[in-house]
């Protein structure tokens, strides 16, 4: 836990995805106030790894989740302060191809926080498409770490063949990759169990770090095959998923009652005690008490097993990240 504790990662994180992409939809400064909130709450309780995206918030609202973020942690006086740890995510977009790109990206980031990125990450690898364009930017990450802009360096997206290209390349300018982030859920094992990336990361020394470990809200238990559903496309794949996942939800919510926890908490948990750092959204007060009640506590082995049973039997999976690599 060396690293963690350099990078004063806790055993939770906050993923802004959800200030990034849903809560800008829509938005207006009137929020600003409850999302101050929630961010007091949650380091107030322990919780201060916060991971974000310089992709947050695009057009008119451009950056406006880091913007926010570095607000936030400027303005908050309370305990825990010392730990927040901001991390973000570059993007690979195809304009920005080059080492020097990246630094500029993080630096553009660094200024819309108002400090330093604690934790930058390659948003996802260009392997899948571009595989010529991915060297610019990973020489561009460890430039960072060397010039001292950052206090650590992540992946996201990256299997285990190219996490190790990638460790190897990065050992040779003692350059230490600290983070791996992956779609990771009691939905979505693949990454672990298939292509058993938390294998690798121990070997490596790498933090596991699970983004979106309630599966969009699926594994909340909030909603029914009958609905109503969430808008757009999120709500066709309820539509499509509820149906095939009913006995991993009776295993879910069985759990939970008996701990007299929610089955957002139970899942959540389920992530940390495979020893994966879960990055559940929160955008209001409700959610992020919900989250926090994930904390504290430890699912036992029998109902680990049984969780773990249920999921391998699922008639449904989350589809993979399409940047999600071998």
């Amino acid at each position: 836990m060396q690293i963690c504790q350099e990078l004063s990662l806790p055993s939770m994180g906050c993923g802004t995805w959800a200030w990034g992409n849903r809560l800008l939809w829509g938005y207006d400064e009137s929020m600003d106030a409850q999302l101050q909130a929630v961010f007091n709450l949650c380091v107030s309780n322990g919780v201060t790894l916060f991971d974000t995206g310089d992709s947050y918030g695009t057009g008119r609202l451009n950056g406006r989740s880091e913007s926010l973020l570095g607000r936030f942690s400027r303005e908050y006086l309370g305990s825990g302060k010392e730990n927040i740890c901001i991390a973000t995510k570059l993007a690979a977009y195809p304009w920005r191809w080059t080492r020097q790109s990246m630094v500029s990206a993080c630096k553009s980031s660094a200024k819309r926080l108002g400090k330093n990125v604690d934790l930058v990450q390659m948003h996802w690898s260009t392997a899948n498409y571009a595989p010529w364009q991915e060297k610019g930017l990973l020489d561009g990450l460890a430039d960072l770490y060397e010039q001292g802009l950052v206090k650590g360096v992540g992946l996201s997206n990256y299997g285990p063949k190219r996490l190790k290209r990638v460790h190897q390349r990065f050992a040779e300018r003692g350059v230490p990759i600290a983070t791996l982030q992956v779609q990771y859920s009691l939905l979505s094992t693949y990454p672990v169990t298939e292509l058993e990336v938390k294998d690798v990361c121990d070997q490596l020394g790498i933090k596991l770090i699970a983004y979106s470990p309630l599966a969009l809200g699926l594994l909340t238990g909030k909603y029914s095959e009958k609905g109503p559903f969430p808008k757009g496309i999120r709500g066709l794949l309820f539509r499509q998923m509820l149906p095939g996942i009913r006995p991993l939800l009776a295993s879910l919510r069985e759990v939970a009652q008996s701990r007299n926890k929610t089955m957002s908490q139970v899942s959540i948990n389920w992530c940390i005690c495979k020893g994966a750092i879960p990055i559940p959204g929160a955008k209001s007060m409700e959610q992020a008490k919900e989250n926090i009640g994930a904390l504290g506590w430890e699912l036992n082995s029998g109902e680990i097993a049984e969780l773990d049973q249920a999921a391998a039997s699922a008639d449904k999976k989350m589809v993979q990240n399409i940047f999600q690599t071998r």
